[in-house]
């Protein structure tokens, strides 16, 4: 068992720079941590909207072929895309049939910590699942809603993302927090954004 100035996942010393509240001595552990925890809703792997992608984030077929957040003949179950060892990851196709997903970018600092404006929404989507993002340092707010157009807007100094339809986004399967490992309604944080 850890000791309190041990790092949650390495379990090595914590630096003495490091908050008092801090549990991962850097954000390699930090995302190695939330990797360990990865759980992505039935909701999302019921679908056959999945793709792998490259490092740079270009969405590739299983096979390894350039797919399209556009073409569902390039996309994949996700049985298949979370064996396949194409590329460095998967992702998920959003094609406008209800689901939608809350980018939050640079939202988590070294020491866990949620900046202020992410908090906000996060607090607002009560009840669906949050992923930590590949980064280690984003969120991903997954939920069921309606949006006309994604785009990218600035929240209290903060970058969001709002996406429903043609694009696909980098699910890492690490889940933040305590959040439930389903999709939650978000319209009215939607709303309350846009």
């Amino acid at each position: 068992m850890p000791t309190s100035r041990d790092c949650e996942h390495c379990r090595g010393p914590m630096p003495l720079t490091a908050r008092s509240h801090a549990r991962y001595c850097a954000p390699r552990c930090r995302a190695a941590a939330a990797r360990r925890r990865q759980t992505v809703p039935a909701e999302l792997t019921r679908r056959p909207r999945w793709v792998r992608h490259s490092d740079r984030k270009v969405p590739l077929t299983v096979g390894g072929s350039v797919a399209s957040s556009t073409d569902p003949s390039t996309w994949s179950r996700h049985r298949d895309a979370a064996r396949s060892t194409v590329g460095a990851g998967f992702g998920f196709v959003l094609d406008g049939d209800g689901v939608v997903c809350l980018d939050l970018d640079h939202c988590v600092d070294i020491d866990g910590e949620v900046a202020a404006w992410a908090q906000t929404i996060l607090d607002a989507a009560v009840g669906t699942w949050v992923e930590v993002s590949r980064s280690g340092t984003g969120l991903h707010v997954w939920g069921l809603g309606s949006l006309e157009a994604g785009r990218r807007i600035t929240y209290r100094g903060g970058s969001v993302e709002l996406y429903a339809d043609g694009r696909y986004i980098a699910v890492t399967g690490a889940t933040f927090g305590d959040t439930p490992r389903r999709l939650g309604d978000l319209q009215h944080v939607i709303d309350a954004l846009l």
